[in-house]
């Protein structure tokens, strides 16, 4: 059978099978969605073949349609996010965590935003801090020298709303006000400052200062931390700026050798002072108390003489003769007397014991045959010096 056969496609009487007849297919196919909802009807005679049933499968379509179309509104919000719901795109609600439905596009439309996101802008660099940016690594500080700084910044969305309805384009406009806020912040400090003696203090100041730009911006975002990943001279002068950091590093070494021999030397002196101070009161004490005393037997002497002044002068003689002469070696000669020579051997009779001890600490000592026996002439002139002194005492 031929394409060109009117009779294609149909099934004829004589039982010839060909190509399935597609309005039959149709009908069987809408007469099956109508039983399905319940309205099966006879066809009336004469009518046109399928007519009912074919409107009947439109609305069905137009149902399931519909349906589908409703469906399309909801939508899952993930906790740490919010859902920001458009109508005719004009700002509507902010949902939260959870299944939402909305008008299906095109009257409503949603976006998520993230809130739990931390996003990070690099300023000076890309990636690494090897690949440096100049344009932005580039500052001047305030002592009008130039350093070459990297940071990072991170935030995250604070308030949707703002975030997607308040500017075009926040991400660059927080890079552009973090750009702003640092190089306020190095300009308006010194060189060393930055490198070196307030590096930590410059990310808490550049962080406040976005902060604040940001806030007057209302773009509903929040600096969560400003971080310098490097800062160097540029590398034209990073030679000489070496030069000079070993040459203030050996100030600061001088300084701290003097200063170490400042602690060492400082508290030994004051030591010896104070020292010398104690020993200085001690002496003091001593002298006064010395004098004193010699004050005080002095008066006592006074009352004693005035009783008896012979005997006390007496008394002060002999004690005066009797410690000039206790440490003495010299031998005393009587030279008045004519007669025979006579003399007081001192140095010998401090050497002679005392009466009835002997050296060892024994009894009286025996006279050995080694030791001469005192002569007669000896004992004959102490006992005539004895008469003498009887008779010159009054």
């Amino acid at each position: 059978m031929s394409l060109n056969d009117p009779q294609w496609g149909k099934r004829g009487g004589g039982g010839n099978e060909g190509p399935p007849d597609l309005d039959e297919m149709w009908r069987s196919f809408n007469q099956k969605l109508a039983g399905l909802f319940g309205r099966r009807r006879p066809q009336e005679p004469g009518g046109p073949a399928g007519g009912h049933n074919l409107g009947g499968g439109i609305s069905l379509m137009i149902a399931v349609v519909l349906v589908a179309w409703l469906a399309s509104g909801f939508y899952i919000v993930v906790e740490g996010q919010r859902g920001v719901v458009l109508t005719f795109g004009r700002y509507t609600e902010t949902t939260n965590a959870g299944l939402r439905w909305r008008f299906p596009y095109p009257i409503q439309s949603h976006e998520i935003v993230d809130l739990n996101q931390i996003r990070t802008l690099e300023i000076g660099y890309r990636n690494n801090v090897k690949t440096r940016v100049l344009r932005e690594s580039l500052m001047l500080t305030d002592d009008e020298n130039i350093v070459d700084a990297q940071f990072s910044v991170q935030y995250s969305i604070r308030d949707p709303k703002e975030y997607l309805f308040n500017n075009r384009k926040p991400d660059d406009t927080v890079l552009h006000a973090a750009e702003t806020a640092l190089r306020e912040i190095v300009g308006t400090s010194s060189m060393d400052s930055v490198l070196y003696e307030e590096r930590a203090k410059i990310p808490v100041l550049a962080q406040k200062l976005m902060q604040s730009i940001l806030d007057r911006y209302q773009l509903g975002i929040n600096i969560v931390r400003v971080t310098m990943q490097n800062s160097q001279p540029p590398d034209q002068v990073k030679d000489a700026f070496a030069d000079a950091v070993r040459a203030k590093q050996d100030l600061e070494r001088q300084k701290n050798e003097g200063q170490a021999y400042y602690n060492d030397v400082v508290p030994k002196a004051r030591g010896t002072a104070s020292r010398l101070t104690e020993e200085a009161n001690g002496y003091r004490q001593r002298v006064v108390a010395d004098a004193e005393g010699d004050a005080a037997r002095f008066r006592q002497v006074l009352v004693e003489y005035n009783k008896a002044p012979a005997v006390t002068r007496e008394r002060l003689y002999l004690d005066a003769i009797q410690q000039v002469l206790s440490n003495s070696s010299k031998v005393v000669i009587d030279a008045k007397t004519g007669g025979n020579l006579l003399y007081l051997p001192l140095d010998k009779l401090m050497q002679l014991p005392a009466p009835g001890a002997s050296p060892d600490g024994g009894g009286s000592r025996q006279p050995t045959a080694a030791e001469p026996a005192p002569s007669e002439g000896g004992a004959r002139s102490r006992d005539t010096l004895r008469n003498r002194e009887r008779e010159g005492r009054p």
